[in-house]
């Protein structure tokens, strides 16, 4: 079996204000451009189950908001935690501050405050835009105890959940970065993420306005083949008149097939 190796896969993208106008930035960088580079966290492939389209999106890991070839003061006050899911021609940038509606403005302030999840079309912002996987073969483990052996021999592990959902089959790929293992009674339970998990109700396609708007963070855990459960980054009310993002509501997703892959 093909899978990927996230440490040597990668989102790509370029900035150039002369040629496309700021959308997305809440500050007037430094310089007018920027080629990032960020690691993939994340691979979310959905597949349309009456014409075979698939749909692969990716989830980045995060950064912090900054100041790019600035001389100082790099991080951004008030700071946020910024990453992006990504298909070749969408994405969306995800941002969370100390709490929500913190009013941060985009750039120029016309465009009003900047959206915790902002989706737009790849052509519109980036002049340049590549999402790179890196392909390796992998060997599926196929018992509780081989999965045991390799965690205990610190063998890179890619998990891979995989279930349907209404109208599309669903394929989760993270790398395992956390997972705990029992050698005596032979069990293992994953626990990791962040990854992307798509909300396919019927009501969040209708309103997301674009497909990549679907995709929520979780972390994932299952421990057996049959179920996997998720922990979901939701708008989480910690006062009165307070609101944060949390890892709050939990979903459990039935009739899954789950496997962890060897990539040693």
């Amino acid at each position: 079996m093909y899978t990927h190796d996230f440490g040597r896969s990668f989102l790509h993208l370029r900035i150039d204000l002369d040629e496309k106008p700021p959308k997305t930035l809440s500050h007037k960088p430094p310089t007018t451009v920027n080629n990032g580079r960020m690691q993939i966290a994340c691979v979310c492939t959905l597949t349309d189950n009456k014409d075979g389209t698939e749909r692969t999106y990716v989830l980045s890991e995060s950064c912090k908001s900054e100041q790019v070839g600035a001389t100082s003061e790099l991080f951004m006050t008030p700071n946020a935690d910024m990453c992006m899911v990504a298909s070749e021609d969408e994405f969306m940038i995800v941002k969370s501050w100390a709490r929500r509606d913190m009013g941060v403005m985009l750039v120029p302030a016309s465009l009003g405050p900047q959206p915790e999840r902002q989706p737009e079309a790849v052509s519109d912002v980036f002049t340049r835009f590549a999402i790179h996987l890196h392909a390796v073969p992998g060997r599926v483990l196929e018992t509780a105890d081989a999965i045991v052996e390799a965690t205990l021999a610190s063998h890179p592990l890619v998990a891979r959940i995989e279930y349907d959902d209404r109208d599309f089959h669903v394929c989760i790929e993270h790398p395992v970065k956390a997972i705990n293992a029992n050698e005596i009674e032979n069990s293992f339970q994953t626990d990791t993420g962040p990854l992307i998990l798509p909300d396919l109700s019927p009501q969040r396609l209708r309103d997301s306005g674009r497909f990549v708007a679907v995709m929520d963070h979780a972390f994932a855990a299952f421990n057996c083949s049959e179920w996997a459960e998720f922990v979901i980054n939701v708008p989480t009310p910690v006062g009165e008149t307070i609101c944060v993002n949390h890892y709050n509501k939990t979903r459990r997703v039935e009739n899954t097939c789950n496997r962890i892959i060897d990539i040693a």
